[in-house]
């Protein structure tokens, strides 16, 4: 199924007072395995760097979410966020200008063609990749974009039934996918190939995280695109689910996974 209208769906409701959005954004926060994940990578990464100037790229910032979080841990951080849909572009601006957060910027850009050369320290890549067939190249201008020592964080489906794919014959949960998932390796030697000088990786979602997404995000989904209707019952599904899928996201956080359906990769150059 398309994914895309009913984030589209999503962000006109969310979007109609600040208020809503903020609290759109800790929703995403608690509901979505992956954004434990990267605060938990992020966090470690902040650790003594805060009264630092430092400039950071979001490169796909979706709903901006990561970067609202990322500004609130410091003003001194400078934020570009790029994406290239234009409309969440304009409402990502427009509500940070709302909010008075001056060190955050949204630009419409194709992370394919995108290179700001030695800019950035640190660059965050959250459910992207699985989206760009030309990843090599995306990795390639990511790195020249970051300064020496800058690190690149990704988030993103795993071969390992990431996507929902398990088997050969079956097809992506997500229709926007142009790939399943990585293997770990894979993307290992992709962000050498591109010029990182190291780079470590992780799984995710590994057996609690797998249960909380089919609750939290794919039976919903699956749901509302049936039909929109469904958005009434969805304050009252989420009130049963919530206490578990918050306690299987801790659980999964806290994990080590030998396998799992997604990853969290570290690069630095």
């Amino acid at each position: 199924m398309y994914y895309d209208p009913i984030k589209k769906t999503l962000g006109q409701v969310f979007n109609r007072t600040p208020w809503l959005r903020r609290l759109f954004y800790h929703l995403l926060d608690l509901l979505l395995l992956r954004t434990w994940h990267v605060h938990r990578e992020l966090r470690r990464w902040a650790k003594g760097r805060t009264q630092e100037p430092l400039n950071i790229l979001d490169a796909g910032s979706g709903y901006g979410q990561y970067t609202y979080w990322m500004s609130g841990l410091s003003d001194k951080w400078n934020i570009l966020a790029v994406d290239v849909k234009e409309d969440q572009v304009a409402d990502s601006n427009a509500f940070f200008r709302q909010l008075g957060r001056r060190n955050v910027q949204f630009a419409v850009q194709d992370l394919v063609l995108y290179q700001e050369p030695n800019s950035f320290d640190l660059a965050l890549s959250v459910d992207v990749m699985e989206h760009i067939l030309e990843d090599v190249e995306v990795f390639r201008n990511i790195h020249a974009s970051l300064k020496d020592g800058g690190m690149l964080l990704i988030s993103t489906p795993s071969d390992q039934g990431g996507s929902d794919v398990h088997d050969d014959g079956e097809t992506s949960f997500i229709e926007e996918h142009v790939r399943d998932g990585y293997n770990i390796r894979e993307i290992q030697q992709k962000l050498t190939t591109a010029g990182f000088e190291r780079v470590e990786a992780r799984y995710s979602y590994g057996e609690p995280g797998q249960i909380s997404w089919r609750l939290s995000m794919k039976y919903p989904i699956l749901m509302l695109g049936k039909s929109r209707l469904f958005f009434i019952l969805l304050p009252f599904y989420y009130l049963v689910v919530f206490p578990f899928c918050l306690l299987l996201n801790w659980f999964d956080a806290r994990t080590t996974h030998d396998s799992g359906t997604g990853l969290i990769v570290k690069a630095w150059k």
